[in-house]
């Protein structure tokens, strides 16, 4: 039990305590940790053969903070925030508790090229073209997808349309669902406010799913949506100008994800959707053996207990399965401890988006 005894102390215990030295008051480890800018969670470099991108960061929260406010201000979903700190209240964090920011990500098992979205883990991924004399990048970004009874497919498409300041034209099944509930809506809602698609739109082969903004942002990295992917206004912005028609679409639904960094073997776990059915952890010994077919140490050993734990926690970002290699709590020691940019002046200004 000794390779998962780090791993099994999460939440507020475990990240109250990873920077503070063993024989040093709070007050005393507070003062000697610095506060770094935050790297950009969005936009990585990308190496052949590289698995992990991004660094895993620690905010300290403020009195009126929330996971809503504090996910979009750094790249993340507010599901994202809830994993990774699963024993901290998302709507009251409380003055001074730290915060993990998961963003650090393991990019999913597809090609990669166009745009991959990984429906289990919220997340958006694209491979924009590189120049003959640029190197490669991918960018990524916390979605909202359909939820249960209204998920979104998996499968190949691309992107077919684009389209700024669209008309909603509501669906038949969608307009059903509000009458029943007592909200009828009209027949199609006109660009604004109280559009739902927001700004910009993405239109896919899948007839009637579309990659598009929102005026409900808190929603975004939630099951909220009928089907069709949502981005924060800004995400979805940046995207719209980059983005051409044809850009292939690969839609996966991957809650488990390995990738190697040098010799170290990595898991990302996410919770699966409720109606996934697949044996997941069942599959994943297998799956991780084959990941180390073809390294020459004979010494790289999987820990079956270690990854187990990170299997079970679902803590949504990457962690070594070795024994020698660092575990979730000596992962999160070593996280970069970033400056709190929440501004809830700037959020006021959003609330209408």
């Amino acid at each position: 039990m000794l390779a998962i005894a780090g791993v099994q102390l999460a939440g507020c215990a475990l990240v109250d305590g990873i920077f503070t030295p063993p024989d040093s008051s709070a007050d005393q480890a507070s003062a000697a940790v610095s506060e770094e800018q935050p790297i950009s969670s969005n936009r990585f470099l990308l190496e052949e053969g590289q698995d992990a991108v991004g660094e895993m960061q620690i905010v300290k929260a403020r009195p009126e903070d929330t996971f809503v406010d504090i996910a979009r201000v750094y790249g993340l979903g507010f599901d994202e925030l809830v994993q990774a700190n699963p024993d901290v209240d998302p709507w009251l964090p409380g003055d001074g508790t730290l915060i993990v920011l998961p963003t650090r990500f393991l990019l999913p098992e597809s090609p990669r090229e166009g745009i991959v979205l990984n429906i289990a883990a919220k997340r958006l991924f694209y491979y924009p073209e590189a120049g003959a004399d640029e190197p490669r990048t991918v960018e990524t970004y916390p979605i909202g997808i359909g939820r249960e009874g209204w998920a979104t497919p998996t499968g190949d498409t691309a992107v077919v349309s684009k389209a700024r300041d669209p008309v909603w034209f509501v669906p038949a099944s969608v307009r059903r669902e509000h009458a029943e509930a007592g909200d009828p809506l009209p027949r199609q809602v006109p660009p604004g406010p109280d559009n739902p698609l927001g700004a910009y739109v993405l239109g896919l082969g899948l007839p009637g799913y579309l990659i598009h903004g929102t005026n409900k942002p808190a929603g975004v990295g939630m099951r909220v949506s009928h089907g069709c992917v949502r981005l924060f206004p800004e995400d979805i912005d940046g995207l719209y100008e980059r983005v051409p028609i044809g850009t292939r679409v690969r839609i996966v639904n991957q809650p488990y994800l390995l990738g190697r960094e040098g010799s170290d073997l990595l898991l990302e776990a996410h919770p699966p959707l409720q109606e996934d059915e697949r044996d997941w952890l069942g599959s994943l010994p297998t799956r991780a053996n084959a990941r180390l077919v073809g390294q020459d140490n004979p010494d790289l050993n999987i820990d079956k207990l270690r990854m187990a734990a990170i299997a079970g926690e679902q803590r949504g970002f990457p962690v070594s399965v070795f024994a020698d290699r660092p575990d979730t709590a000596v992962t999160l020691r070593h996280a970069r401890r970033v400056k709190n940019l929440v501004s809830h002046d700037w959020m006021v200004g959003q609330a209408g988006e």
